[in-house]
């Protein structure tokens, strides 16, 4: 099953399913974001929405993308707020979006399934604004590791969904040579994951006006 496939078939439990990975994806990207205003906010990857709501308060304008109709369906019908616009799009492809016009790029869970990092780091420094952030929350590679991929439950069994590993270090790199400055990152445990690795990792990378 595409990955594609297999997030429009998760999408119609994937609210309600338990998943700790999702939930501790929303405390991080709270945490991270919650106080601070931005003109014009692009989320990459919204699936059902789970963070779109916050994004909705945070920022003047809001588009999210996803390549998947089921969890786009599921998104516009959670969250109806009239600063949010809902995008169907690949993010493999050129990103239908104007360049330099978002302050803040925001991506969760979703890097796992994308194998060529360079391309959406170059597409989010190509749409930010000069000084504008870009917010990443993704699993933690040791996670993947042990062999941890997003999964969910069929009458079947579980589906496993493809995934790639990324290392710390191809973060870095990819932004670097997008000319993103990493400002701040760390790494999350849920708390039911004592003595763990990390589950994720999240980094806030900055447009480097150096290089404009």
């Amino acid at each position: 099953m595409s990955v594609q496939d297999a997030y429009t078939e998760w999408a119609a439990t994937y609210d309600e399913d338990r998943n700790r990975t999702r939930d501790l994806d929303q405390q991080v990207t709270r945490a991270a974001l919650e106080g601070r205003r931005f003109a014009a906010i692009v989320e990459i990857g919204c699936g059902t929405g789970k963070n779109t709501a916050l994004l909705a308060q945070l920022g003047g304008s809001v588009r999210a993308l996803d390549f998947s109709a089921g969890m786009l369906a599921r998104a516009r019908a959670k969250v109806q707020a009239a600063n949010v616009t809902f995008i169907e799009a690949d993010l493999t492809q050129r990103w239908p979006l104007e360049d330099a016009g978002a302050d803040l790029v925001v991506c969760n869970l979703v890097l796992e399934h994308i194998e060529d990092l360079r391309f959406i780091f170059a597409e989010a420094a190509r749409i930010l604004a000069p000084a504008g952030r870009f917010f990443v929350c993704e699993l933690h590679p040791f996670r993947q590791y042990q062999g941890t991929v997003a999964n969910f439950q069929r009458n079947e069994g579980a589906i496993e969904i493809d995934a790639f590993v990324h290392h710390i270090s191809d973060f870095l790199a990819a932004a670097a040579e997008s000319n993103l400055q990493l400002e701040r990152w760390d790494e999350w445990w849920h708390e039911e994951d004592e003595g763990k690795p990390p589950r994720l990792a999240s980094f806030m990378f900055v447009r480097n006006e150096d290089f404009l």
